[in-house]
């Protein structure tokens, strides 16, 4: 595999891993609207995901036949976010995250990078709306409802310095112009998520960086919960077609 062919593997492998995980609030979310909200958020990802690992091999392949070890997604996508306001608080993070990356890609040199982003950029600002109105509700509404998202924040936030980690990325891909330096974009993150923080009258968490190890194939316990979930059907049923 190329280091090109990494990279796209990393930006696809967090989409994929977030579809997943707002899959799951399909029928669970706390109103009926917010079930399909959630649920076309996670398409997008999807498709973003589809393109970006069709332009390194097959793309069922790629999702459904890898191990744990082979996924190069961060650890903020991969965990459990069954509680609504950390799966608000994370969108906000992640989108944010996306926003800045997608925006930068669409000057790539790579042409499928360019186009995904070119794309993707107008998806993930819906993505960035939808949880900012939300953690904003949450988090300037109830006593309890404040409480829990602060709570929610403070749990996500130690996640969010992995996504700006550049130790796994060839500096040549950034030198050509085919990748974007992770480290550049967390002053644009920041300037997208503290003024929704504000207005939500929640507080910056002083926390320490969790430790990362996703783009290195280090995950989570949950990971592998998650992944048996995802492939079991392909997995029983190799080669099957519907």
């Amino acid at each position: 595999m190329t280091d090109r062919d990494g990279y796209a593997l990393a930006v696809a492998d967090d989409a994929l891993i977030s579809a997943q995980r707002m899959g799951w609030w399909i029928s669970r979310a706390p109103q009926l609207e917010e079930d399909v909200a959630l649920a076309n958020i996670g398409l997008d990802q999807l498709g973003q995901a589809r393109a970006l690992l069709a332009s390194v091999g097959d793309e069922d392949e790629l999702a459904y036949l890898r191990d744990e070890r082979a996924f190069r997604n961060v650890h903020l996508v991969e965990r459990d976010q069954s509680d609504f306001g950390v799966a608000m608080v994370r969108l906000l993070l992640f989108s944010a995250w996306q926003s800045e990356l997608y925006a930068a890609l669409r000057a790539s040199s790579d042409p499928t990078l360019a186009g995904v982003a070119g794309k993707a950029v107008k998806e993930v600002a819906y993505h960035l709306d939808h949880a900012s109105r939300w953690v904003v509700r949450l988090g300037d509404g109830t006593g309890e409802s404040h409480r829990r998202v602060q709570d929610a924040l403070e749990q996500e936030w130690p996640f969010l310095d992995e996504l700006f980690d550049g130790s796994w990325l060839d500096s040549a891909l950034v030198d050509q112009g085919v990748a974007v330096d992770p480290a550049g974009l967390r002053d644009g993150v920041l300037a997208r998520v503290l003024p929704v923080l504000e207005e939500a009258t929640l507080t910056v968490p002083e926390v320490s960086p969790a430790r990362g190890g996703g783009r290195q194939g280090l995950h989570t316990e949950q990971m592998g919960y998650l992944l048996a979930e995802m492939q079991h059907l392909a997995r029983s049923h190799p080669g099957a077609t519907w």
